[in-house]
């Protein structure tokens, strides 16, 4: 029992003796919710799958097994934990076995007499248990054990940041891709319908029912709509290309860019999205980026501590316990034991202001790690802010694109028809159909900005 409490005193005071601030998390203002009302229904753990296109779905599992970003993350873990094992070993005794044997011959005239013969040369052989202990009655070894941990906790946490920014990246490209797959078919439909026009405008000129005016109007719309076609291509090769190589695709794949896209008839499915339910305002604070930030504060904070020890004694015990003969034979023999038991002291008096100049390092470091905290926590509230008001706008924005596109092409069929009775110009009608085609090309990007603002808000959030 004595010795029970003499150990649970001992801890209490090595706890005691810890020097240096403990951690708290930095008090931050935060608002009471997001500004608008959820939805009633609750946040989906795979968002993604929202979108209903299982070639996204399936993309989104191939990034997530091959990315090289995320691999190289999930090392940089490993990395924050075999240096946690290495701090926390320092708290431990060290031991380990010391193996010797040497043949020594002393010179027969260095001295007044002769040596004996057996006394010339001789065998010593020697095998002793090391151990040696620094006592961390200060907590400096502690504190650099906390500050590890913590290091290890912003890794874990920075790769599921690396994580939830790959699904989102996969999913914009994704929605690039697809938006320039359907801005190459509407241009090539109308490039085929153009090439039709002009056929049509030069048998009309042949018959001279048409100037050369308007047969070359037609022509100069036909190259506008074919010059502007391989730069839609060009466009979806380098998309392709971006996703392959986010996919952690090999060369050989990327050179081939395969990439599957799902139905066409999968677009606009997505309804109104807004703030899932029983999302406190707080929850943010678990993104994993907020509690990278928290970690790096951590530990930058526990390094005040290994910094500060640096002030006061250092303690150690070392000690050794084995044999040593000359004869092997001899060496596990009671005569041939031999053992040393030693401690240390050692109480800087002059380092010339390096131990001054680390603890500042360090507290200044915490500082700078709170003000980046406190930033961060910032960022992400407005990037939610903005991510809500995107997505709202973005939708708003389809509509209306959606509805001058259906004015438009209205538009383009009357002009057309009033075209072939004689009441309005060619030019007109080329003018008409090049607002229309403008129209149909924005609405296709005012679809992707809306999947893209939607991606945003729950990256935003850190779903």
């Amino acid at each position: 029992m004595t010795r029970r409490l003499l150990l649970v005193s001992l801890a209490l005071f090595l706890g005691a003796c810890t020097v240096g601030p403990n951690f708290t998390r930095p008090e931050v203002e935060l608002p009471s919710d997001y500004g608008v009302p959820p939805v009633t229904a609750p946040a989906v753990e795979k968002w993604w799958t929202l979108f209903d296109d299982p070639a996204l779905d399936r993309l989104i599992d191939e990034a997530l097994a091959a990315n090289h970003d995320l691999k190289a993350a999930a090392a940089r873990i490993e990395q924050a934990g075999g240096l946690l094992s290495i701090a926390r070993a320092d708290q431990l005794p060290a031991a380990g076995v010391q193996a010797e044997r040497s043949r020594t011959r002393s010179s027969e005239r260095a001295g007044g007499f002769p040596l004996p013969p057996d006394a010339i040369e001789t065998n010593t052989n020697r095998l002793v248990v090391r151990a040696s202990w620094e006592l961390d009655f200060w907590g400096k070894y502690r504190r650099a054990t906390e500050a590890a941990r913590a290091d290890l906790l912003a890794a874990e946490s920075a790769r599921e940041a690396v994580r939830l920014t790959l699904v989102a990246e996969v999913m914009r490209g994704y929605f690039a891709l697809r938006a320039l797959d359907r801005r190459v078919e509407l241009l090539e439909r109308e490039l085929t319908g153009w090439e039709k026009s002009v056929e049509l405008q030069k048998i009309r000129y042949d018959g001279g029912l048409v100037s050369e005016l308007e047969l070359r109007q037609v022509e100069a719309a036909r190259s506008a709509t074919a010059a502007l076609l391989p730069v839609m291509r060009q466009e979806r090769t380098v998309q392709e290309g971006a996703l392959a190589t986010l996919l952690g695709r090999t060369p050989r794949e990327v050179m081939q860019s395969m990439i599957a896209r799902g139905d066409t008839t999968a677009e606009g499915r997505i309804a109104k999205v807004e703030v899932p339910a029983g999302l406190p305002s707080d929850l943010l604070l678990r993104r994993p980026d907020l509690r990278e930030a928290e970690a790096r504060l951590h530990a930058a904070n526990a390094r005040i501590g290994v910094a500060r020890a640096a002030y006061f004694p250092s303690i150690s015990l070392t000690g050794f316990y084995g044999g040593e003969s000359q004869s092997l034979n001899d060496l596990f023999i009671g005569p041939a034991r031999t053992w040393n038991i030693g401690a240390g002291l050692l109480q800087p008096l002059f380092a010339g202001g390096q131990i001054r100049g680390g603890v500042e390092v360090a507290e200044s470091r915490t500082r700078e790690m709170t003000e980046m905290y406190r930033k961060a926590v910032a960022l992400a509230f407005r990037e939610v802010r903005d991510s809500i008001a995107a997505q709202t706008n973005a939708r708003e924005s389809l509509l209306a694109q959606r509805d001058r596109e259906s004015a438009l092409g209205r538009a383009a069929e009357l002009s057309r028809l009033r075209y072939d009775n004689g009441a309005v110009s060619l030019f007109e009608v080329l003018d008409t159909e090049r607002l229309f085609i403008g129209a149909r090309l924005e609405a296709i990007d005012a679809e992707r900005a809306r999947q893209t603002a939607i991606v945003n808000l729950y990256l935003a959030l850190g779903l």
